[in-house]
């Protein structure tokens, strides 16, 4: 069996794999969430009145606060909001995954534990 076949596999294991499947239904229903997608868009609309206000000639100071506060507002509201907590405890655990099974084939491979491999690239 080739590199690239056991690869194939080993994604297939990994999409397979609970954390995976529970990191997609997170995402989608994150990005289905009218609240999010609302939160979101004002989020930029913000930002570019941030932007387009920097650029300007005369700056208003109170209204540039104004619409920063707005910014971490919103930042707020989203970060603290179930579905953002669900997906990035789903995304932690798929990294966590991903790691170990980035770790178990370098271990496979060189015969080392730990996370630096720099060695490898040093011939």
């Amino acid at each position: 069996m080739s590199i690239y076949s056991l690869a194939a596999e080993l994604g297939k294991a990994i999409k397979a794999d609970e954390r995976m499947i529970r990191m997609e239904a997170a995402k989608e229903a994150y990005e289905k969430s009218e609240k999010i997608n609302n939160l979101m868009m004002e989020y930029g609309i913000q930002q570019q009145a941030l932007t387009t206000m920097g650029d300007s000639a005369e700056i208003d100071t109170d209204a540039l606060t104004r619409i920063q506060d707005r910014i971490n507002e919103i930042y707020a509201e989203i970060v603290a909001d179930p579905l953002f907590k669900a997906l990035e405890e789903a995304q932690n655990d798929v990294n966590e995954l991903m790691e170990t099974v980035n770790n178990t084939i370098m271990f496979n491979a060189t015969g080392k534990t730990g996370k630096c491999y720099c060695a490898l690239w040093r011939n």
